[in-house]
């Protein structure tokens, strides 16, 4: 169905719901419909909850992860090893190292990655607090998890550099072939990352 023969109310929901990532016109339209057939106790919890994330999620001010107060639950957690920080792009990918249940450290969260394609440079970044950890917290490593993207690329090199003459050992993630791939579809960048990646057995 066409916008513009939609109700304005529900034109207008339609419009800030394409705006999500991942959503398109036909995706947006079934959400607003199944939101106009939902109770309206439901649909009332639902924008409070938008709102109130809004007003109450902030960055936390140790590592730049999505808190509520000032510092977010993992660096309030005792039981985490703060000598051991994982460097990451975005919020949403501590998740994903978290699920592994294989990594104890803390987290670093730059909010991006360098790409001169995109303006953004290192000052976009959020490195200057990261630099202030090493200098007030007894960090023994820290592991660049950037993505294996050409700007995740770019912005674990650039760290490295940064990082290494400080006196602390930096490592990357292991980034090659994936578990059960076969050897003959793999591309020869990722055999690339695969070999030089390698570690002693």
């Amino acid at each position: 169905m066409p916008a513009d023969d939609l109700a304005a109310p529900m034109s207008r929901l339609v419009d800030e719901l394409k705006r999500l990532p991942g959503i398109g016109a036909k995706s947006a339209q079934r959400l607003a419909f199944h939101l106009l057939g939902i109770e309206r106790e439901k649909a009332e919890r639902l924008a409070t909850a938008i709102v109130e994330m809004r007003e109450r999620i902030q960055l936390c001010t140790r590592c730049n992860n999505i808190a509520e107060g000032e510092l977010c639950p993992i660096c309030r957690d005792p039981n985490r090893d703060e000598g051991l920080v994982c460097v990451l792009e975005q919020p949403n990918n501590i998740m994903v190292v978290e699920r592994t249940r294989a990594y104890n450290g803390v987290y670093h969260i730059l909010h991006g990655a360098l790409s001169p394609l995109r303006s953004v440079s290192p000052e976009d970044l959020k490195i200057r607090n990261l630099l202030e950890r090493m200098r007030t917290q007894a960090i023994r490593e820290i592991i660049l998890a950037t993505s294996p993207t050409t700007e995740g690329q770019a912005t674990s090199s650039y760290l490295s550099r940064l990082l290494k003459p400080l006196e602390v050992k930096v490592s990357r993630i292991g980034i090659g072939i994936p578990i059960g791939s076969e050897l003959e579809f793999i591309d020869e960048a990722t055999m690339i990352e695969s070999i030089e990646g390698r570690r002693e057995l």
